[in-house]
């Protein structure tokens, strides 16, 4: 009796759909390599969210940084207008027209000119883009937006079979195009067609929550390819949009088994005698009063000794005042400053968004390049957002800092009466080392402790010391016992 057996069928090697590149920080990695390749990308969102700078510098970064051309066809901005706005990222849309990297065409439609017939269509309108792309050779397409081309025609099936006839023609073209649309109120765009027949659909959105404005994007749809599906923050800046994943960030990087002092030889006798391992991070948790900047700035200090360069981010102090207070306990941070080897820098939580200090953050670590960073205190920065959009941001910085081995020190500023081990649980569980700071009050006089409540990798102690600020600097010494 032969028996039937599920042999394995034969598949096909996978085949990754072509794409395009964008150039622009964050998405290419959002997408898995940029926008599909000869096909049409929507990206539709609310005035002021970025739409046309967003579609502007997927054509200049398109030209520039992979050589491919590019039209951009805008009917609502003149070419001058358009120049200038895109002036402002710094890039020189006027001298890549000249050199024909890029052509610019704008087109003026008005509602009140246009007869509406049967015989009504957009003929004028491919004659128009066929010479502009091949007068450059063009690869890269935006026509910027949809609701000034199709404003003269209320009727709805015309429109609609000319919106198809539109996305057809580009496809049939094999240019990348990246077509923009206001948002609609009930669906993705006014007209509620554009969504379906385009390959990619990228939504922009600009809120305001708490009176702090931020923008986000989200890929709702890629034909032919996975990509990341959550809402992610980007930033438009001097150097062009940035996009900045949450969850896109692999557990992947390297470890050193390197040690690196405290800058304080009684705290580092307390982490095996050796300190914090290099490019680890590090939680200072206190009450108010208990010498959290002090400690950041023995580890500051102890850096620029090594001959290594520390960052410091200030969220409460200015750093003169900082560089005055630290001399009261024998810190002389003035001559690492003029050296090289230390770097403020001071904002106001309330200065901007999350997201914005953020990047702000990422440009000062990249032009800098620091060995160690300090953020002092990151709970400042809690009050810009809620809890989980908090973490989200330091999970990102972590993250970024160990990319580059970068070794960081957080202190957290805790209120008294609450358990230290609760309230900073969440951020806790992101940091590889947890240090506690805490007041104890009795016979008359206010003592500081300190103990270690985690430190992955390491030996360390389990005892409570004595925690002492004096004119001589920080010591940590044997806690009396009553």
């Amino acid at each position: 009796m032969k028996t039937k057996t599920n042999a394995s069928k034969p598949t096909s090697p996978a085949t990754h759909l072509p794409k395009c590149p964008t150039g622009i920080q964050g998405l290419d990695e959002i997408t898995g390599g940029g926008l599909p390749r000869g096909r049409p990308t929507l990206v539709c969102g609310g005035a002021g969210c970025g739409k046309t700078l967003l579609a502007a510098e997927f054509l200049v970064r398109g030209a520039v940084q992979f050589g491919e051309p590019g039209v951009f066809m805008a009917f609502e901005e003149t070419e001058k207008e358009l120049k200038a706005n895109v002036a402002s990222l710094g890039f020189d849309l006027e001298g890549l027209v000249r050199r024909k990297k890029i052509a610019l065409d704008y087109v003026h439609i008005e509602r009140s000119e246009i007869q509406e017939s049967g015989e009504y269509d957009l003929e004028g309108l491919f004659v128009r883009l066929n010479h502009a792309i091949d007068s450059i050779g063009a690869k890269l397409m935006v026509l910027d937006t949809m609701e000034a081309l199709f404003a003269g025609i209320p009727n709805e099936a015309i429109l609609r079979a000319e919106l198809r006839r539109l996305f057809r023609w580009l496809k049939d073209k094999g240019v990348t195009a990246v077509i923009t649309a206001e948002r609609g109120r009930d669906q993705l765009t006014r007209h509620g067609l554009e969504e379906y027949v385009s390959d990619c659909v990228i939504v922009l959105d600009h809120r305001v929550n708490n009176q702090i404005a931020t923008r986000h994007l989200r890929v709702v749809k890629y034909r032919g390819a996975l990509h990341g599906t959550n809402e992610f923050p980007f930033l438009i800046g001097d150097e062009g949009v940035s996009v900045l994943p949450i969850t896109s960030l692999g557990l992947n990087h390297k470890v050193s088994s390197g040690r690196i002092s405290t800058g304080i030889p009684r705290l580092d006798a307390m982490l095996g005698g050796r300190g914090f391992f290099r490019g680890s991070s590090i939680l200072l948790t206190g009450t108010p009063g208990t010498g959290k900047t002090s400690v950041a700035a023995h580890f500051a200090q102890a850096a620029g000794q090594r001959g290594e360069r520390t960052l410091f981010f200030s969220f409460e102090e200015s750093p003169n005042q900082i560089i005055r207070n630290m001399r009261s306990i024998g810190l002389r941070l003035e001559p690492l400053v003029q050296r090289g080897l230390l770097r403020f820098h001071a904002a106001r939580p309330t200065l901007c968004g999350l997201e914005m200090h953020l990047a702000t953050m990422f440009k000062e670590i990249a032009a800098f390049q620091p060995h160690v960073v300090i953020v002092d205190p990151i709970t400042s920065l809690m009050d810009a957002g809620i809890d989980y959009e908090t973490k989200g941001m330091v999970t990102r910085l972590i993250d970024y800092l160990k990319g580059g081995q970068v070794t960081s020190f957080f202190t957290s500023l805790t209120e008294g009466g609450h358990a230290l081990q609760q309230s900073e649980a969440a951020m806790s569980s992101l940091m590889d080392s947890w240090l506690l700071l805490q007041d104890f009050e009795g016979n008359g006089e206010r003592n500081r402790v300190l103990y270690v409540l985690k430190a992955r990798g390491m030996a360390h102690s389990n005892q409570i010391r004595e925690f002492l600020i004096s004119d001589h600097g920080i010591d940590v010494v044997d806690a009396v016992v009553t």
